[in-house]
């Protein structure tokens, strides 16, 4: 005879069945949703593999801007000279010049940065030489500043107190450094200094009309 509590009908059948939603997933069905996961995973990896790259790209020319632009500032705040180095591959390298008479003394290095590790000064194949940034040389160098001294190619720029932009003896001075990743066109980036005012701008190559150009960014 059935027990009757409360109202209640107890089922020893009822009672022992746990229904499908209570077992949880399967070991089957696990490996499914797992697997989905990595394929998701990996064609979001393989999609943003240009961005990244691109990122490492701006991430390069944007560093180099940010000492140029910061030490020239410097020189005007603090009358003082400083000079920035950059040394292939991928060395910058910031030094004081103090004034003193009648011989100033030399340089004192400050600090030693690098790019990216995938980033280096350099100037890709494929560059035009003819439409070069702020029309500052022909590219045939990573590194090439002293334009209108010379035959230009110097690796330096000395910020003045006065915002200007010189050589170690006197001279305006200013180039342009491009930089970019091996065998990728358009990671190529640049940065112009121009000597008489010690305005900088950064620069990118893309793909306009199937040619590289140069666009200023």
């Amino acid at each position: 005879m059935t027990s009757r509590k409360n109202g209640t009908r107890n089922s020893p059948r009822k009672d022992g069945i746990v229904s499908h939603k209570a077992r949880g997933f399967s070991l089957l069905e696990t490996m499914v949703v797992v697997a989905i996961t990595l394929i998701a995973a990996c064609i979001s990896f393989i999609t943003l593999q240009p961005t990244l790259k691109q990122a490492h790209a701006n991430a390069a020319v944007n560093e180099s801007f940010m000492w140029m632009r910061q030490y020239r500032q410097r020189a005007i705040d603090e009358r003082k000279r400083y000079i920035i180095t950059f040394t292939a591959p991928q060395t910058i390298q910031i030094s004081r010049w103090d004034f003193a008479l009648p011989v100033s003394p030399a340089p004192v290095v400050l600090y030693t940065e690098t790019l990216p590790p995938d980033v280096s000064f350099q100037v890709l194949a494929g560059v035009p030489g003819g439409a070069t940034p702020d029309a500052f040389g022909t590219a045939a160098r990573a590194i090439d500043f002293g334009q209108g001294i010379g035959l230009g190619g110097l690796n330096y720029v000395v910020f003045m107190p006065d915002g200007s932009v010189q050589d170690l003896v006197g001279n305006l001075n200013s180039g342009v450094i491009y930089m970019g990743r091996n065998a990728d066109l358009y990671s190529s980036r640049a940065i112009t200094v121009y000597g008489a005012t010690g305005r900088l701008r950064g620069w990118q190559l893309v793909n306009q009309g199937g040619a590289p150009t140069w666009v200023q960014k």
